[in-house]
């Protein structure tokens, strides 16, 4: 231990790592990461960088509980756009949005349940999701696809679907971003955002999925890095007493765990600093500080631990909160460790409609569900050019997912072509790559980038017939000769639209 803890209780000490969450780098659990968790250390998060396939996954989750057998393991697995599981292929669930379009929350709960079946399989037995926000504001950077629309009711109705059918499987949700994160034209992984509306609209909006979500026994609640001026005008929700501890725990009422966005988003470590920032997330009702989405080395973890333990010290961090928050961390973890000797894997969406891989039947089931088609010419009989007009991903998204469907329209159309073009990409590229074939335009969120709405009003000048599927959030008006809609990007979604385009 550093010159900061000796001298500590141990029990100060394992209760700093215990509200840790931290990530790390590879495909096999380092060292200092196993002796960590000998010490405490109750929690680890997993992303994409750590996952090649369920089998490696199974081993790395077993050779974790080999140190303790109650350790948390949680990811970022929201389906849809967001996935960790299959970030080399793109998910086999369509997002929320997907979801929400549909309208079915009995779907919205199988589909939940079958990933958490997935995840549980794996040993995976936390999952930062669902996304509750509602998605107010259609030009949101982060949000978008994530949430399951507009509408605060419907929201709230399928993130009770979602949390119901992740913890029939033994997987414990985590809802969020609290207060909400939908109203926002700022990406907190890069900034600060800011939302100004007043209390009335917030209890009436933002807030109406995590009522909800509680009362349906989300085992936890995840912060938002955003201001919130109606609540308080001084600090962000994740280091505002006012709104987890007055809002969260005494108004509405929550008894579980509270976990913070990550840390190193910069809407906390480029003004507070990570150390600083989980000291802060802690006193103001914080139970878990996530971090390691991007930071992920032994180093970080001992700073915040140090840190911790020292504002306990100083008195800036009551040491009875750190008791509290840890032994909440742990009571999560008994609850997981409980299901996994023999809890209830069955629930909604145990059957699995077609095909054999994980998620595909009541995957593709919910995607081709929630296609908006509109126009209906024949299907193409011969090769297509795929032009996919690529924005710039978010972080929250990552950019090593593949999106689109230029494989599965390929793979049913021999001779299909595909490119990716960028907004300084001129459309006589895209119908000089094209020649004679039929165009298919594959956008996402085209509403919010000017330069891929032109580009579609120039393409559709110059080849009327030009297929269009969008597969973000569908504001704009439909036009093409046919238009799909798909509300999200994942594989399965590409899969939904290629059978429509094939007549399959």
């Amino acid at each position: 231990m550093t010159t900061l803890v000796r001298g500590a209780s141990p029990t100060l000490v394992r209760d700093a790592l215990t509200v840790l969450q931290p990530g790390f780098t590879g495909t096999t659990a380092p060292g200092w990461l196993l002796r960590r968790i000998g010490e405490g250390l109750t929690s680890v998060g997993l992303f994409g960088r750590n996952i090649t396939s369920d089998e490696q996954l199974t081993a790395l989750t077993a050779r974790l509980r080999a140190e303790r057998d109650d350790v948390l393991v949680a990811i970022d697995e929201e389906g849809g756009d967001v996935t960790r599981l299959e970030v080399r292929t793109g998910s086999s669930f369509p997002g929320n949005l997907a979801l929400g379009t549909v309208d079915d929350p009995a779907l919205t709960r199988a589909v939940a349940a079958e990933l958490g079946r997935r995840l549980a399989a794996c040993g995976v037995d936390f999952n930062w999701a669902p996304s509750a926000d509602v998605n107010s504001d259609p030009d949101n950077p982060v949000i978008g696809v994530r949430s399951f629309g507009a509408d605060p009711d419907l929201a709230a109705r399928h993130t009770v679907a979602y949390v119901e059918g992740l913890q029939s499987a033994g997987v414990a949700a985590c809802t969020k971003h609290f207060p909400g994160h939908g109203d926002t034209n700022v990406d907190s992984h890069h900034a600060m955002p800011r939302v100004d509306v007043d209390l009335a609209t917030l209890h009436s909006r933002e807030l109406v999925p995590f009522r909800a979500a509680i009362a349906a026994g989300s085992k936890s609640v995840m912060s938002a890095h955003i201001l919130l001026p109606a609540l308080d005008p001084d600090l962000p929700a994740t280091l505002s007493p006012r709104i987890l501890t007055g809002l969260l725990r005494r108004e509405l009422g929550y008894e579980g765990l509270i976990v913070t966005d990550g840390m190193e988003m910069q809407a906390i470590a480029s003004t507070y600093g990570i150390e600083r920032g989980s000291v802060l997330a802690l006193a103001a009702g914080a139970d878990a500080i996530c971090v390691g989405g991007g930071l992920a080395d032994e180093e970080t973890v001992l700073r915040l631990r140090d840190a911790l333990v020292d504002a306990v010290r100083t008195g800036e961090l009551p040491e009875e909160r750190l008791a509290d928050a840890a032994a909440r961390v742990r009571a999560l973890a008994s609850w997981t460790r409980s299901h996994r000797a023999g809890g209830d894997r069955t629930g909604p969406g145990a059957a699995s409609e077609e095909g054999t891989a994980p998620g595909t039947g009541i995957g593709l089931v919910a995607a081709r569900r929630a296609l908006t088609v509109t126009g209906a010419p024949g299907p193409l009989t011969g090769p297509a050019h795929v032009a996919a007009f690529t924005p710039v991903a978010n972080i929250a998204v990552g950019d090593e997912t593949p999106w689109g469907l230029g494989p599965e329209l390929a793979r049913r159309l021999p001779g299909t072509t595909t490119g990716s073009y960028a907004s300084d990409a001129a459309v006589e590229r895209v119908l000089r790559d094209a020649g004679e074939r039929t165009v298919v335009a594959v956008v996402r969120d085209a509403h919010r980038h000017p330069w891929m709405a032109a580009a579609l009003d120039a393409l559709l000048a110059a080849r009327p017939d030009t297929v269009v599927v969008e597969m973000g959030v569908s504001q704009a008006p439909a036009r093409g000769a046919l238009h799909i809609a798909t509300h999200g990007a994942a594989r399965v979604c590409g899969v939904a639209a290629a059978e429509v385009l094939t007549g399959a």
